[in-house]
């Protein structure tokens, strides 16, 4: 997912003229929260770890908790709203494609190829969140361009669904860019694209639904206005935008409690409260409550977020599964033990692929064959 700033200090440099926003350590902390949480929902609840028991046979006390944890992609979302904001102001169409490319794509090639060599080698089936699965190389590349899902090619890992939504909002703030940007138009488009998602899932099947993404739409939206209010604290309309936005979530939340089903009743409120307080601690991080926070392990806790986010899902079940078979060990030390190794193989992407890879392809997608693009 996005990071806390525009780009790690070990990211590609800047371009010339482009500008560096500010660092929130807060928000790499955070994010792998996040993260983590994501984790503990899909192996603890979204699937079977033995092919026939659910979560709450397995982790009868964890499950329950951990089922929340489907929370972390709306955060996610949102601070996404925010950084990516924070990411395209100042910079130019071009510059800020190359700087989400480059951010994304790394990591997203290496996770794409690691999960498609642990399946491979681990093969597993039954009691899975996914029916359809890659057949042979050619999904495997469409994979490597993030486009499978509007290609309609079967996913690598079913997690990248989130990216999808993630690539149409950074088209959204591009064409945001190309307008050029300012306080207002963000604030009106962004009104203007809250009554939209409310109003599009009245015509199911609206050509628009896909760019709107009513779903996760208050989220990205709530995320911009947080930008805003960090700039101007004092404009109503914000407070009164970043309150719809607030209102609307707490609606998509219930629905997506009501689809959870995972085989036990699972309680609405917290679910509604966890997203008020997720609202309340980005609110406080915008308004600059946290910018004095300068603890070095979150820049490591943020650089690991988004390769562990990528190779988790898919890779943990057949991990999991695997060493849950041959040892007998309780399922939650197994989960456990493989979540620390998925973290160990996060690092290892980031320091052997991301940080060598993403400067290359900065000044690869900088280079003057790519000038004209958004210049």
């Amino acid at each position: 997912m996005t990071s806390a700033t525009v780009e790690r200090p070990a990211a590609p440099p800047s371009p010339p003229g482009e500008r560096r926003a500010p660092r929130l350590y807060a928000l790499d902390g955070l994010r792998l929260v996040c993260a983590l949480a994501v984790a503990g929902f899909h192996f603890g609840n979204s699937w079977r770890l033995d092919g026939v028991h659910g979560g709450s046979y397995h982790l009868p006390g964890a499950a329950p908790v951990l089922i929340y944890g489907f929370l972390g992609v709306e955060t996610f979302f949102l601070i996404s709203g925010f950084v990516i904001m924070m990411s395209g102001w100042g910079r130019t169409v071009r510059q800020f494609a190359v700087s989400r490319a480059a951010r994304l794509y790394p990591a997203f090639w290496a996770g794409v190829l690691l999960t498609t060599l642990v399946a491979t080698l681990l093969p597993i089936s039954g009691g899975l969140p996914f029916s359809r699965l890659p057949e042979g190389g050619r999904d495997v590349v469409v994979n490597l361009t993030m486009l499978a899902e509007p290609l309609n090619v079967p996913l690598v890992d079913t997690i990248y669904w989130t990216l999808w939504y993630e690539i149409r909002f950074y088209l959204i703030v591009a064409c945001l860019i190309a307008g050029g940007l300012t306080d207002r138009r963000v604030k009106i488009f962004g009104a203007g694209w809250l009554v939209a998602a409310l109003v599009l899932p009245a015509f199911p099947g609206a050509w628009l639904t896909e760019l709107v993404m009513p779903g996760f739409a208050p989220y990205f939206i709530a995320g911009m206005t947080l930008f805003l209010l960090r700039r101007h604290r004092r404009d109503g309309w914000l407070w009164l935008l970043l309150a719809a936005c607030w209102l609307v979530s707490l609606q998509r939340v219930h629905l997506r409690v009501l689809d959870l089903r995972p085989g036990f009743a699972v309680a609405e409120w917290p679910a509604l409260v966890m997203i008020t307080l997720v609202y309340g601690m980005l609110l406080a991080i915008a308004l600059g409550a946290a910018d004095r926070l300068r603890w070095r392990w979150l820049v490591t806790a943020g650089a690991l977020t988004y390769p562990f986010y990528v190779i988790h899902q898919r890779a943990g079940y057949s991990l999991i599964r695997t060493l849950q078979a041959r040892t007998g060990w309780d399922a939650g030390v197994v989960i456990a033990l493989v979540v620390g190794a998925l973290l160990a193989t996060a690092w290892l992407i980031h320091r052997l692929v991301e940080r060598p890879l993403a400067p290359r392809l900065t000044r690869f997608l900088s280079a003057r064959h790519f000038s004209r693009i958004g210049g």
